[in-house]
């Protein structure tokens, strides 16, 4: 007699998404796997304080005539499905039936399997279109004189008012600047040659600068550059880089991230054919290619190659750091700082790194936040989902004025961006990287 067992206790494993099989798109499947999970987790519900997701569930079983999920219109479930933003924690942190329990629960990535659904069925609204084609509007965006004219107008109230009602994009949403010209202009190739490894690191670094730190901030990717040539570290970029697919795959527009996926990965292959390490400054980014692709290429080796090479920077700095090749000789100390540890970081499964990084400054007092802070991609720009990302956001919002802190950051810059109008006090956030390079005094 076989002994059951309730929850699982062994780590998460993860299937390779089926994408390419005609059975992925089967609305009837789809819908008879989502009243599965969905009774699993209205069984559970242990995930209900994680996002709007499972309250969105919740309630509408809750309000069902029969008080089960046989009683939800299968036509509401994707008023669930919209709620999800696939940041993985309830996979990860939360969930006791991900596989290997026989349960086999994987309730992201069914999530963006009923993403790809709907976009197959009916594609994207213009507004999901310009927010997912990083590239392509940051390539605009960033012409001399038009950046200016897009920096007021998205700062101009009664243009905002224009955007909200013509595609959907909060008023009260705080959006990235833009900054011309971008990081790949501004970043002066090394040649390597200076290289010293330790441990599984190279020693030279190929910097993926992604769109957010290539069109809207390119002061994190310098900061970053100057931190680990400080480090001894030579860096450079790659010949060529589109956008790592993350806004398409939240989308469920997966043909798009397999099209990025042909630019990207052979260009990184050849860097790292040449012995050099790739970082990215931009946690989703990493997780896109640490987790998204090999899942979606499983039998492909180039995309398992960059998932070995690819690396957080503070992750990779922390390597370094562990076989003695860390410059520890800090100028400055940072006082008291209020750190937000982005969900796509810790779904990574890499440990607390830049919590680890900034304790070695002297008299630096670090605050970790691991909460969620409602941003999530696009989803805090969104007029239908902006008052949720707030309430989302609001324990984080609530700790950092607990902490009173000198200074406050997030990996995900765009993360900090939305801590920061939760504040709404008029401070402004930093970045990790920044403070590393404050406290280096470089």
């Amino acid at each position: 007699m076989s002994k059951r067992q309730e929850g699982g206790l062994q780590a998460p494993t993860r299937h390779p998404i089926d994408w390419q099989n005609p059975e992925f798109y089967d609305e009837t499947k789809l819908n008879e796997e989502l009243e599965r999970v969905f009774d699993i987790c209205h069984g559970c519900r242990r995930c209900v304080s994680l996002c709007e997701t499972f309250p969105t569930l919740f309630d509408l079983v809750d309000n069902s005539e029969t008080m089960e999920v046989d009683g939800v219109a299968k036509s509401d479930y994707h008023k669930v499905v919209e709620q999800c933003y696939l940041c993985d924690l309830c996979y990860l942190t939360k969930c006791p039936y991900v596989p290997p329990h026989e349960w086999n629960v994987d309730f992201p990535h069914l999530m963006l399997r009923a993403k790809a659904v709907k976009f197959k069925k009916q594609g994207a609204s213009l507004r999901d279109k310009l927010l997912s084609s990083t590239d392509n509007v940051g390539k605009l965006a960033t012409i001399p004189v038009v950046v200016d004219m897009v920096n007021a107008a998205n700062r101009t109230p009664s243009v905002r008012k224009v955007m909200e009602k013509t595609i959907g994009v909060h008023t009260k949403a705080r959006l990235p600047r833009y900054e011309s010209p971008p990081l790949r202009r501004r970043i002066q190739n090394d040649l390597g040659d200076r290289a010293v490894p330790a441990g599984r690191t190279s020693g030279k670094v190929v910097l993926f600068s992604t769109c957010y730190a290539n069109y809207n901030n390119p002061s994190i990717g310098e900061d970053l550059v100057a931190v680990l040539r400080h480090n001894n570290i030579p860096v450079r970029l790659p010949d060529e880089e589109r956008c790592c697919g993350m806004p398409k795959l939240e989308l469920g527009d997966l043909e798009s991230v397999a099209k990025a996926k042909e630019i990207n990965v052979p260009e990184l292959v050849k860097w790292i054919e040449q012995g050099w390490d790739i970082i990215a400054p931009v946690p989703s980014c990493v997780l896109m290619f640490k987790q998204e692709l090999p899942l979606m290429f499983p039998d492909d080796p180039d995309v398992a190659k960059v998932r070995d090479h690819i690396y957080d920077p503070f992750e990779y700095l922390m390597l370094r750091h562990k076989h003695g090749k860390l410059n520890t000789e800090f100028r400055h100390s940072l006082g008291k700082v209020a750190y937000h540890a982005p969900c796509h970081q810790r779904v990574q499964r890499i440990g607390p790194k830049t919590m680890e990084f900034l304790q070695l400054v002297p008299d630096t007092e670090i605050i970790n936040i691991e909460r969620c802070s409602g941003h999530d991609g696009t989803y805090a720009v969104k007029r239908e989902f902006h008052d949720n990302a707030m309430k989302i956001g609001r324990p984080v919002f609530r700790k950092i004025k607990q902490a009173a802190p000198d200074h406050y950051c997030s990996d995900c810059a765009m993360a900090a961006e939305h801590i920061a109008n939760g504040l709404g006090d008029g401070s402004e956030p930093k970045h990790p990287i920044q403070l590393a390079r404050q406290a280096y005094g470089i």
